[in-house]
Formats: structure tokens, C-alpha cells, sequence
């Protein structure tokens, strides 16, 4: 059995580390799982072709959400645990310049990244903010779409990030999110089983617990997709739902 419950320290010092072996130009540290599953192959060449190397090289996420959240120019996106600013970065280019991007990450030396990475792109549609997934620095109602690439199975308080979620959200506004979840049969034990928590694997709620929690949210029209098994029983998978 690998590691219990972290503590918020836990995961911050895992996420600081990554930041600082792509700033160093060293390989990226073990923080979600290794290959093809997890990190910038997950984008097309077309995607990381247009973003500073360093953006692509500290993405360490289980999907995709850029490519699934349907962004329409003028929009307002949030992208929770932006981590080196990929996600964010292509958002502002999808909605354009009518539209904004902010990411929100805890750990100083991704932001530091994220907005070296911002400064190299040229991009002004854009802002990084410090603060964590449990508490959104944005007021009611302020955008339009929420997104996110293998952060919520970290948290240790995920009905307060799916409520967030919906607070921030304006009526009718909508979530895509990549994120690891669970067969419904899997106990916590076998989460625990399969994987550490700060590296996406135990802390996975399971399919039934996202539909649940994201229903108790205020939430419509949801959906959990599996793309990809990334574990014996955890999943890849694209989480989509509507503020009612």
C-alpha cells in the first residue's frame, strides 16, 4: 500500500519540485504517472508547436481539457491548477482577444514558470493567480468556463472544489475537465493500492462519486468519459457538465 491522505504541504512541495527541474532544463520529476498517459503527448504538435517549451515540458496532466471545453471567442476561462500555463495559454488564443484567461495555482514556482511562459508568448489576455482550488479568488458568477487537467484528485476537500466551481460559474456556464477517476467498484484501499495520492492515483474519486458530487453542486447534464486506463481500474477521463 503506498501513501495515505497528504497533507496540502504534501502536494505543493511534489508540484514546487517539477517547476523547478523544467526552469533547471532537467527532465520532469515523477508527479503524475510517466508516458504517454500523462504530460504534453497528450496535445497535438499543432497545440505545443505554439507555446514556449517550457509550458509543454512542465504539463503534467492526465488529458486535455483545451481540446474538449468547446471555448468560443470572448469568453472567460478559469483553468484550476494551471501549473507551467499550457491550458491557459491556448484558452487565450481560443477565445481571443475579446475573451480572458486566468490560471490559479498554489505553488510559487509554477506561477513563476506560468508567467515566464505568458511573457514569452506575448500573451495579455491572460493572469495568473495565486490561491488554491478550495477557495477561487474570483467573484460569483465571473466566467464563463472552468477547466482543469488532473488537479481535482489532489485536493483533500473535493465537494468544496466542485462547489467553487459552480459559484464562480455564471448561469449556464459549463465545466471540461480531465481529471483520473475510479471504477465505482474500487474501495479507497484499492485506490490507495494502485497509486500515490500527489501522484494522481489514490485520492481519484470514482465515476458514481463525480456524478454525485457535481449533481450536489448544482450541476446538469453531466457526463464522466473514460479515454484511457492509466491504472488497473483508474481511468483518464473527460468530465463535462452544465451550471443550472
Amino acid at each position: 500500500m503506498t501513501d495515505t491522505k497528504p497533507t496540502i504541504d504534501d502536494v505543493r512541495a511534489r508540484y514546487a519540485a517539477a517547476a523547478s527541474s523544467v526552469a533547471d532544463a532537467c527532465c520532469s520529476t515523477e508527479c503524475c504517472s510517466d508516458g504517454d498517459d500523462f504530460g504534453s503527448a497528450l496535445y497535438s504538435a499543432d497545440d505545443i508547436a505554439v507555446l514556449p517549451k517550457t509550458a509543454s515540458d512542465a504539463s503534467l496532466g492526465c488529458g486535455n481539457p483545451f481540446a474538449v471545453a468547446e471555448l468560443r471567442e470572448g469568453e472567460t476561462v478559469l483553468d484550476l491548477g494551471s501549473g507551467g500555463g499550457i491550458d491557459v495559454l491556448l484558452s487565450a488564443k481560443r477565445v481571443g482577444p475579446t475573451g480572458f484567461a486566468y490560471g490559479l495555482d498554489m505553488t510559487d514556482e509554477m506561477l513563476e514558470l506560468a508567467r515566464n511562459n505568458q511573457k514569452e508568448a506575448r500573451a495579455t489576455n491572460v493572469e495568473f493567480l495565486k490561491g488554491v482550488i478550495e477557495d477561487v479568488p474570483l467573484a460569483d458568477g465571473s466566467v464563463d468556463v472552468v477547466i482543469s487537467n488532473c488537479v481535482i484528485n489532489l485536493s483533500l476537500d473535493k465537494p468544496k472544489v466542485l462547489a467553487e466551481m459552480a459559484r464562480v460559474l455564471r448561469p449556464g456556464g459549463r465545466i471540461g475537465i480531465s481529471d483520473v477517476v475510479a471504477e465505482n467498484h474500487l474501495t479507497e484501499t484499492d485506490r490507495r493500492d494502485r497509486g500515490e495520492w500527489v501522484g494522481c492515483i489514490a485520492g481519484a474519486l470514482s465515476f458514481g462519486e463525480y456524478e454525485q458530487g457535481l449533481a450536489a453542486a448544482g450541476f446538469t447534464d453531466i457526463s464522466v468519459e473514460p479515454t484511457h486506463q492509466v491504472a488497473d481500474g483508474m481511468h483518464s477521463a473527460i468530465v463535462r457538465a452544465v451550471k443550472r
